[in-house]
């Protein structure tokens, strides 16, 4: 138990340490883009500084037309300074709004794959079991504090497999199907005992606790995946 919490706790520091390195990048990169793409923006103030410089140096634009002209000059830049920095704002709304869809899409990708090593880890190593009661009277097992009732025929399989459990044994299809039914192995098939196990695990209902409870153990057969000294059978 201290092995895979141990283990728990480094695979969670290191996801922490993913995502912080995650966040920085992104931040890093887009700071860096927005400060490029700002330093490349023309000044807002650059077409009213060539109208003044137009009107200092040259001297022939004294008359009533020329100084209405750099007059119509001046106000439409100071238009296109307007208009400049609102992009600027516009811009600048864009990248913090692109940063969090980042930071957002990175923490949502690193929970899943967390959960997804957590549920590998479920499977690898079975469900935790402390109490397993069957009673075959009412038809009912209590996993933990969690109570399923079953059908005569799903209770019969769980029994089968928690009194192998007991004697530390392992079943195939055919001799639960031998067990339950009272006939020789040999005139049992291996396909009548897997669909009991199947039913017994429909019955269960949770498909998390069904698979995780009796594990399936490729070309042997069926055991319940839970330490024999929890086991009671009333």
């Amino acid at each position: 138990m201290r092995e895979a919490t141990s283990s728990a706790t480094d695979a969670l520091r290191a996801g922490n340490r993913v995502v912080a390195g995650g966040i920085s990048a992104i931040v890093l990169i887009l700071a860096a883009a927005a400060v490029f793409l700002f330093l490349n923006l023309p000044d807002a103030d650059a077409f009213n500084a060539r109208v003044e410089r137009l009107f200092v140096e040259v001297d022939a634009l004294r008359s009533g037309p020329e100084i209405r002209l750099l007059e119509i000059l001046a106000q439409s830049g100071t238009t296109f300074s307007e208009v400049l920095a609102s992009y600027r704002m516009v811009i600048f709304v864009l990248l913090v709004f692109s940063t969090s869809l980042l930071v957002a899409a990175l923490v949502l990708l690193v929970t899943i794959v967390a959960l997804n090593r957590r549920m590998s880890a479920i499977q690898r190593s079975g469900i935790q079991v402390a109490s397993l009661m069957i009673s075959r009277e009412s038809r009912s097992v209590f996993i933990n504090d969690m109570e399923f009732s079953l059908t005569e025929a799903a209770i019969e399989t769980l029994s089968v497999l928690a009194e192998a459990r007991m004697d530390d044994d392992m079943l195939s299809g055919a001799q639960i199907e031998a067990v339950i039914s009272g006939k020789n192995v040999t005139d049992c098939d291996e396909a009548a005992g897997a669909t009991r196990v199947k039913r017994l695990r429909d019955a269960l209902g949770n498909q998390l606790v069904s698979e995780l409870l009796v594990k399936t153990v490729a070309r042997r057969g069926y055991m319940l995946a839970v330490e024999k000294d929890v086991i009671r059978m009333v």
